[in-house]
């Protein structure tokens, strides 16, 4: 899989692709899928980490310039009455906070940029 931003009518996105098999079958002539929803990318540099689900901002755990070893809990999303706790991917510090309590994101959406 592999991270792309791409450009639609001057809004930037990120999206995950995945590259098929030379022998896969074609799917040229086959229905095409609903378009999955896009998250907008961030537009300042920084590792960001994004959501891996839809969910609601419970707690943010940290603050910019924080500095983080890989697995310390940033913040706690909510989905359907469940917590997921997002962590550090690596060592690092807290560049930027894209989101506040209380915020509604889709999967994928950016929550934090990592400097």
């Amino acid at each position: 899989m592999k991270r792309l931003k791409v450009t639609v009518e001057g809004k930037v996105y990120q999206v995950v692709v995945e590259p098929i098999a030379d022998d896969a079958p074609d799917f040229v002539n086959a229905p095409a899928a609903p378009a999955p929803s896009l998250a907008p990318a961030a537009s300042s540099g920084g590792t960001p980490v994004p959501s891996p689900l839809a969910g609601k901002v419970v707690t943010i755990d940290v603050s910019i310039g924080q500095a983080v070893s890989e697995g310390t809990q940033l913040m706690v999303l909510e989905a359907m009455k469940m917590n997921t706790y997002i962590y550090a991917p690596a060592d690092g510090s807290i560049g930027n906070i894209l989101v506040s309590e209380g915020d509604t994101v889709e999967e994928g959406h950016d929550l934090i940029l990592m400097a």
